[in-house]
């Protein structure tokens, strides 16, 4: 009897080693945290040792093998699929479950240690790797009886031309040829973005084009498609938008059709849309009428970011943006002009500049009227947060506020000079005025605030909110959030950190809530 397609010797039988760091995000965790997945190959691997000695006592044969196929199953489908084939090395009954997996994730990044962050990996590595992930897709997919339903496919992978056309063949097959749910692609390059040159993002671009042409009823059956490191023609992206008739879910990271260039999207399907960095002037959502979530970081443009068309659902937008003193500050009123559905709004602004634009109740509630769920996310500490009442005064549906304040040194430029030559801001505070200074807030019924400090300017602001909100039900205080990176920042940083003077004790936690005048509704949660 022959071995498992996944046992077989071939010309990828090395495939023991590592994936390398080399390629940006490669190694990121699926489904669990990877700490779970090793606990739960762990688990596996104790009850082979145990299975082992028993045998040897009573040669009753391993005790995996009495372990009804669902619960093993239900193990597997938990961790990378790569992973799943090892464990299933364990027992004679497990050779034959990589074929009934219903859910598999091939990941360039499922190799033994590739958790371990002080491992140094050559860039050898990712490409045999790769290799590996392009022959056990190949494998595994055409081995399946096309009876059990793929209800999910996630593969990750390098962009090369042999590995990338045998991934996108295979998985072509499969959709023509067996029952099908959600397809995935997340594309990088063999170049991390920070080595990349203009003429490398323009190479991995065409690359691209010529996989789509390649395997045209691959992208024609995925639902999820995230691309890294390519600059694209004009016509580009809308046309492998086209190709891709299902898909759901898009994230360009580090992808753009030139400097200044304008996106202009348009798909039936898309619910998802997400933009990492790129050189785009503005991305125009033109016509997505199942879109329902935004998501956009560090645009480069110095006016609005986004034209919104026509998106009757989309519902969650979320902006992130480290703005300097040149840079445009949005005006909300503007850019949600065509949108009146946004009930979760989420803006980052990187312990930086304030980038939006504090409008009146008259402007704003158009189009803000069902908005429910508000964070704000690194905002600067000390700065007075006085202004982001112009939300509550035009947001008559808002449930909940969340504010972060945080100096996130480590994500901060900190060069004095290079702060200086490109105009990033100290702190200053936001001015505003109340246009309604007695208005009521009848729906607010959350406060939490991350780095909470018991200085006045907070102390102030809570006692504020809490006039205006009327049914204030929660007020949540939390310390300061805790980044392990920023301890390895250098003395002359860390000189700066104010130490914190979050309330802790019993005597100083009621003397907070005695000045803000209510015991009942706040919690400190640290």
């Amino acid at each position: 009897q022959s071995p498992p397609f996944w046992r077989r010797a071939g010309p990828n039988k090395q495939r023991s080693g590592r994936i390398s760091s080399f390629v940006p995000y490669v190694c990121s965790s699926h489904k669990v945290h990877p700490q779970k997945a090793d606990y739960l190959l762990f688990q596996l691997n104790a009850i082979q040792k145990a299975t082992i000695e028993d045998a040897a006592d009573d040669g009753d044969g391993d005790r995996l093998s009495k372990l009804p196929n669902d619960l093993l199953l239900n193990i597997l489908e938990r961790v990378d699929t790569l992973d799943a084939l090892r464990a299933c090395f364990l027992s004679k009954q497990m050779l034959k479950l990589p074929t009934l997996l219903s859910q598999l994730f091939l990941s360039a990044g499922s190799i033994p240690g590739h958790h371990d962050s002080a491992r140094v990996f050559r860039p050898s590595e990712v490409l045999r790797t790769n290799r590996a992930v392009a022959h056990v897709t190949d494998n595994i997919l055409s081995t399946r009886s096309p009876e059990i339903t793929i209800s999910k496919l996630k593969i990750k992978f390098v962009l090369t031309q042999h590995e990338s056309l045998t991934i996108g063949k295979s998985v072509a097959r499969a959709i023509a040829t067996q029952k099908f749910g959600a397809a995935e692609f997340e594309v990088t390059t063999d170049k991390a973005y920070k080595i990349c040159s203009p003429a490398d993002f323009l190479h991995f671009g065409k690359q691209f084009n010529d996989f789509v042409g390649a395997c045209p009823d691959a992208f024609a059956g995925l639902t999820r498609l995230w691309l890294r490191n390519m600059r694209f023609g004009e016509f580009d992206i809308p046309n492998i938008l086209s190709t891709c008739k299902l898909l759901e879910s898009l994230r360009l990271s580090h992808c753009d059709s030139g400097i200044h260039s304008v996106l202009q999207v348009e798909h039936a399907q898309l619910a998802e849309l997400e933009i990492d960095q790129g050189k785009f002037e503005r991305v125009e959502l033109i016509c997505l009428p199942k879109l329902q979530r935004v998501r956009y970081n560090n645009w480069c443009s110095y006016e609005d970011p986004l034209y919104f068309g026509f998106a009757p659902q989309l519902s969650k937008l979320i902006l992130t943006k480290t703005a300097v003193r040149s840079q445009k500050t949005l005006e909300l009123s503007q850019l949600l002009a065509n949108v009146s559905s946004i009930s979760d709004l989420h803006l980052d602004f990187r312990s930086e500049k304030i980038w939006v634009l504090p409008e009146c109740p008259k402007l704003l509630t158009p189009v803000l009227s069902k908005l429910q769920h508000v964070n704000l996310d690194h905002l600067p500490e000390g700065c007075d947060l006085a202004w982001t009442m112009f939300i509550l005064e035009a947001a008559p549906s808002l449930k909940e506020l969340c504010i972060t304040l945080w100096d996130h040194w480590c994500i901060m430029t900190t060069d004095n000079e290079f702060r200086k030559k490109y105009g990033f801001c100290e702190k200053i505070d936001m001015k505003w005025k109340p246009y309604a200074p007695d208005f009521k807030h009848k729906n607010l019924a959350k406060l939490t605030i991350y780095g909470f400090q018991p200085d006045d300017n907070l102390l102030r602001y809570i006692r504020s909110v809490m006039e205006h909100a009327v049914n204030m039900a929660e007020i949540s205080l939390h310390d300061r959030k805790v980044c392990v990176s920023c301890s390895d920042l250098d003395s002359e940083i860390k000189d700066k950190f104010c130490p914190s003077r979050y309330p802790r004790t019993a005597e100083k936690r009621k003397q907070t809530t005695e000045e803000l005048g209510s015991l009942a509704m706040i919690h400190f949660r640290s």
